[in-house]
């Protein structure tokens, strides 16, 4: 799969991107259905460096976060379509609720959420903030979300 990789390997291209002096940006979601909020943050975030790495969850972690109904698409399809989007280098999955164990081992340059989460809730903030790194918010341009996706197919064909 196109930038789909295991942490192991992720752990030993982190040393080669550090070594080649290149800012590494790290963000993390579900990406459940893809739609252009996703890919205009995912674009913001890949402008504040070189490589752009997303943390993935997991269709377990998905469950436990979003409820039994989540996710809608499985995680190698969204993985898949993830991998593929213009602005993405690399993907990994994790299967805990949070990102902490890859931001812990990457320490990538930039930690990113969405303007939805505040800077001091951010998992992984110590970390890269005691690195000399940054962790930074972008906001959201539209008032897309899977969510309203899903209540959106659920009106016009509940009837």
């Amino acid at each position: 799969m196109n930038g789909m990789v295991s942490l192991k390997e992720l752990i030993e291209i982190r040393k080669e991107l550090r070594a080649a002096d290149k800012k590494v940006v790290f963000t993390n979601g579900c990406f459940d259905l893809i739609h252009s909020g996703h890919v205009d943050y995912l674009l913001k975030a890949r402008a504040l460096g070189d490589v752009l790495i997303v943390g993935l969850n997991s269709d377990a972690s998905v469950r436990r976060i979003k409820g039994e109904r989540r996710p809608i698409l499985f995680q190698d399809e969204r993985a898949f379509i993830i991998s593929n989007l213009k602005p993405v280098d690399y993907v990994v999955f994790f299967e805990e609720d949070t990102p902490a164990e890859i931001i812990k081992a990457l320490v990538p340059d930039i930690l990113v959420k969405g303007a939805d989460w505040s800077i001091g809730n951010i998992v992984g903030r110590d970390v890269v903030e005691a690195a000399g790194g940054e962790v930074k918010t972008i906001e959201f341009v539209n008032n897309q979300s899977t969510s309203r996706i899903i209540k959106s197919i659920v009106q016009k064909y509940d009837k």
